[in-house]
């Protein structure tokens, strides 16, 4: 036990310890908010361990939800916040790397430290016995490390969902992951094929959000070839070209790194040439070109966000803006407004993010020229806003209806004639009235 560490509890988890302690049970704050509040960080949540069985517990407290009795959790409801409460527990063996299929309670808080992932996530504290730390976490928070508590090997056979978790715990708390265990993934890496699409998603997208560029640890232990094996091959794909200064997939993890925390942005950025190890071609000058690699990229994004069951809408935004993320755009309202009818006038803005984060992370000797001008594309697209300019079909001054009085039928004819008047009006927004668009639309037919 170390007394020499203190860090304050809240006031319904401090008031829960000392429940279970005054009937005679031990009980500590463990896990995630014990790492969190050494290093200084804000807890999300506050779970807490207990010598107490889940019965116990629930003799104790008025409001209890049975979240799960046959891993000894009992969540306790206090002025409208829950707490995780879970009984002392060793583990059986583990089914296809996941779970365990059998739980069994123990009286040893060290006995419960030791089933759990990392050193740095094995503490548990109270103020009346100070840290429980039997497997060095506070000396790997001083070494700034993710290490596995006891065999790494085994702690991956155990879950596989582990390895996942240790490039993310890196990612978000800027620390290296230690030799032996970063071995131990190269050597399980396989074992990731038997998790499911959707918790690969979630670490994916915590990593992402928190430190793109350690992708590259996916990449070094042989996960990403498993999970994303489009981006994988991106690391071994040269950009010999006046504009590029990495490899496709650093230069991808620079283009995340460079745009705002926003999941759609970073997924965008990840993958946007994620279709030029397809389309790479060699001039006779020793120059690589990569034409038509929007629209493979676009394709292969959206396989692998299916695959990792995100939703539709996220797919459908991502897949548009990689298609569009090399679109040249002149500086000119005419320009701008025909690029955000193509685009989206929602997606226009991260459209422009995305392309000043693209050319951001490529060389910076021909990078200012173009950030410039998409400064300028910016303020003049604000100023097509603020002028309430025509952009989208419905920005039309004339609808379906009124074609059809002059004679349009509701077919493919009526949309093709409402499209070429928004042609039209994106040319000459001075256009877009009732009278001159009927006009128009009597000349077309």
């Amino acid at each position: 036990m170390n007394k020499n560490i203190t860090f304050e509890i809240p006031k319904d988890s401090a008031y829960i310890l000392n429940r279970l302690e005054e009937h005679g049970f031990e009980a500590f704050v463990v896990g995630g908010c014990v790492r969190d509040s050494i290093i200084g960080r804000s807890p999300q949540d506050w779970d807490i361990t207990t010598s107490a069985t889940p019965a116990e517990v629930k003799q104790l407290f008025q409001k209890t939800v049975d979240t799960g009795l046959k891993h000894g959790t009992v969540t306790v409801l206090l002025h409208k916040h829950s707490y995780e409460i879970t009984t002392y527990r060793i583990e059986g063996k583990y089914i296809n790397n996941r779970k365990p299929e059998s739980v069994e309670f123990t009286n040893s808080i060290h006995a419960d430290l030791s089933r759990r992932d990392f050193t740095i996530n094995a503490m548990a504290y109270n103020p009346s016995s100070g840290l429980i730390d039997p497997f060095g976490g506070i000396e790997d928070i001083k070494a700034k490390q993710i290490k596995a508590v006891g065999n790494p090997t085994q702690r991956f056979e155990e879950d596989a969902l582990r390895m996942l978790r240790a490039v993310r715990f890196a990612a978000q708390l800027n620390y290296d992951i230690e030799q032996a265990t970063f071995k131990a993934i190269q050597s399980c890496h396989q074992l990731i094929n038997n998790i499911s699409g959707e918790r690969i998603r979630d670490e994916l997208n915590k990593t992402l959000l928190a430190n793109p560029m350690t992708f590259e640890m996916l990449h070094q232990t042989g996960i990403l070839k498993v999970i994303m094996p489009e981006l994988d091959h991106c690391f071994l794909t040269l950009q010999r070209n006046p504009y590029h200064i990495f490899n496709v997939g650093i230069h991808s993890l620079n283009a995340a790194r460079y745009i705002e925390q926003s999941s759609l942005l970073r997924w965008t950025m990840l993958l946007h040439d994620i279709g030029k190890p397809y389309v790479k071609t060699t001039d006779k000058e020793g120059i690589d070109h990569f034409y038509m690699h929007q629209k493979v990229s676009a394709e292969k994004a959206e396989s692998i966000l299916q695959r990792l069951r995100f939703d539709n809408s996220t797919i459908s935004k991502t897949k548009k803006l990689i298609l569009e993320h090399d679109r040249q755009i002149g500086a000119n309202e005419k320009s701008i407004r025909k690029a955000v009818a193509a685009i989206g006038v929602d997606l226009f803005e991260p459209w422009l993010q995305i392309k000043a984060a693209d050319i951001s992370a490529q060389n910076p000797d021909k990078s200012m020229d173009r950030l410039a001008h998409l400064d300028l594309v910016k303020v003049l697209f604000h100023k097509i806003l603020r002028e309430k300019q025509c952009l989208t079909l419905k920005d039309l001054a004339v609808r379906g209806k009124d074609l059809m009085e002059i004679g349009i039928p509701q077919d493919k004819k009526l949309g093709e004639v409402l499209q070429k008047l928004l042609d039209a009006v994106l040319e000459r927004p001075e256009l877009n009235n009732r009278e001159q668009l009927i006009e128009l639309a009597k000349r077309f037919l």
